[in-house]
């Protein structure tokens, strides 16, 4: 089977590969994360300018239509240089949500082609990953409850928020989105970094006004189509990631020396790159795989947990060795192997857990 990007494709991934090394490559890395969120603006728009926030975003609301394997490519550019700009939360998992979603939907995703608004999915509540969990409530237009992590929403300007619009707590039904300011009124947003960098946020709800997306009580199907979007991406930006990982101890047992020769003509340091290499390659196949399935229109659901569930395994093991093959410096936060170790480590809870996906994995496999 060929899992070869396209010309067109491997451009993509090039360029991101070329924007991440300018704007967040290893030695200027901490310097950037310093800069705050005024620079993560700063980098928005440039990627605004060059057209990648539109790339996900369906052509009839002002976007480019990029499929699955577009932006797997331009994700795993950003994941060889850890970019932390919300280009998933914003530009792939909430306008998945939001399409056909009516007037001030379509208003919305035109302006986040643009970099004009940042949108964030909050849909996480204390029952963890379930997508049924839903304990926030409407009355009419009006929602109250709490949302515990909403990804990469520290900066958001809208959110959009599950509530249940009918039925009780865990049914599979009776589930709507809706469309929240972040200034509305009754909103409480607590901002908070993770160990990775990013910035997240969770939501107290009191009585607030929100703006209803597509028909009530339909959402469930809506939401777990986007998440299995949004987690293609995240493999590719996984795959991306790993591989930095693996070139940059390639280059360091080059060159460290010990005995008076270089540690990578020991032995047991080679088997252990080799090891890393063949689960960078097998990511990158189930990466791809995963990505066409779900270009196809008719996603097998069950094979991207699956791929959900061995990329984890594969990325964590990935940078936990490279960290142990730089030794005591590997840890330091000067040293980029240790932010491919907390991105690791993160990825492999985005969206579910490792246990979760497996649980999801047999679900699918017997309906």
């Amino acid at each position: 089977m060929e899992f070869a990007y396209s010309d067109e494709q491997q451009i993509l991934l090039e360029s991101a590969d070329r924007f991440g090394e300018e704007n967040m490559g290893a030695a200027a890395r901490l310097a950037r994360l310093a800069e705050g969120p005024e620079g993560s603006r700063r980098r928005w728009a440039a990627m605004a300018e060059l057209g990648w926030l539109m790339l996900p975003i369906a052509e009839a609301d002002g976007g480019l239509g990029g499929g699955p394997v577009e932006i797997a490519a331009l994700m795993e550019g950003f994941g060889r240089h850890l970019m932390i700009e919300p280009y998933v939360s914003c530009c792939v998992f909430a306008p998945a949500l939001m399409q056909g979603g009516g007037d001030k939907a379509s208003e919305l995703l035109a302006q986040i082609g643009m970099g004009e608004v940042r949108i964030a999915a909050a849909l996480l509540e204390d029952d963890g990953y379930s997508v049924f969990g839903v304990d926030t409530r409407a009355e009419g237009d009006r929602l109250t409850g709490t949302k515990v992590h909403a990804e990469d929403g520290a900066d958001a300007d809208w959110f959009v928020v599950s509530a249940r619009t009918g039925g009780v707590y865990g049914d599979k039904s009776g589930i709507s989105l809706f469309l929240v300011a972040a200034d509305a009124p009754g909103l409480t947003v607590r901002r908070f970094r993770s160990s990775d960098s990013h910035r997240h946020c969770s939501l107290e709800l009191n009585d607030v006004p929100g703006i209803l997306l597509g028909e009530r009580d339909t959402a469930v199907a809506r939401i777990a189509a986007a998440a299995d979007r949004a987690l293609v991406a995240h493999l590719a930006e996984a795959v991306g990631s790993m591989e930095a990982a693996t070139a940059a101890t390639l280059d360091y047992v080059r060159t460290r020396q010990q005995f008076g020769v270089a540690i990578g003509t020991f032995q047991v340091i080679q088997h252990k790159l080799v090891d890393m290499s063949v689960a960078c390659e097998e990511s990158r196949a189930l990466m791809s795989v995963a990505a066409r399935s779900l270009e196809s229109g008719t996603p097998d659901r069950a094979l991207i947990a699956a791929a959900r569930v061995r990329i984890s395994q594969c990325g964590v093991m990935v940078a936990q060795m490279a960290v142990q093959l730089h030794g005591g410096v590997g840890t330091s936060e000067e040293l980029v192997v240790s932010h491919h170790l907390r991105r690791q480590m993160m990825l492999d809870l985005i969206l579910g857990d490792r246990d979760y996906h497996r649980a999801r994995f047999v679900a699918l496999s017997d309906a």
